[in-house]
């Protein structure tokens, strides 16, 4: 009896593979999901993000606090209406450079902790974090400054007007490029680590990967 051609068993050509298993497709779900989760944020990123800029700004105006105990001020006693003297002998002009050294460095701190504290969310690593930690940055850096001037203001003219009395330099932020030091510093320390790791879902744990985007 003769066969008929469809009958026969048609001839792998050369050069090419079999279909991939169902099981080899399956261990390739995780990293297409690592990709797609590291793209697009899920409610949980966006709740992260927003707890993360709340916290900063508290932190900014632990931060100021810490600024004014720690700038420097100079004491003057008046003693007429245009003449002020020293008290505990003179002044430099460095000292007042002083006042935006201490608010960088106290800040710097505050953007590196920040960074450092956001990437250890292993759960929650991504975009939405990332921009999220440079907004309370800035928020931060920003309620700093206004709280650290407000603790220490500048004499009134009632009191400069005071012959006999004792006046305290204000604390006042003169280089305002320095509120962009803690957003830079807290950016670098978490884009630092992001770029050492080899994994592209940023390592973030097997709950966060696996749960499908949106829920």
């Amino acid at each position: 009896m003769t066969a008929h051609p469809e009958d026969r068993p048609v001839a792998q050509p050369a050069g090419l593979s079999a279909p991939a298993p169902a099981a080899v497709l399956d261990a390739d779900r995780p990293r297409t999901a690592a990709r797609r989760i590291g793209l697009r944020a899920d409610r949980e990123d966006l709740r992260a993000g927003l707890l993360t800029v709340l916290a900063l700004a508290p932190a900014g105006l632990a931060a100021g606090g810490v600024w004014h105990q720690l700038a420097p001020r100079a004491s003057y006693r008046i003693v007429s209406a245009t003449n002020l003297q020293p008290v505990g002998g003179a002044t430099s002009a460095e000292m007042f450079m002083a006042d935006d050294g201490v608010y960088v460095v106290v800040l710097a701190a505050l953007g590196l902790l920040a960074g450092i504290a956001v990437w250890s969310l292993r759960r929650r690593r991504g975009v939405v974090v990332l921009l999220a930690l440079a907004a309370g940055m800035l928020v931060a850096s920003l309620a700093a400054w206004q709280l650290g001037e407000l603790l220490g203001p500048g004499p009134t003219d009632e009191q400069l007007a005071r012959v006999g009395g004792v006046v305290t330099t204000g604390l006042h932020l003169r280089a305002v490029a320095a509120v962009a030091v803690g957003p830079f510093v807290a950016v670098l320390s978490y884009v630092v680590p992001s770029s050492l790791t080899p994994r592209d879902d940023l390592g973030r744990t097997a709950e966060a990967v696996d749960r499908p985007a949106g829920h």
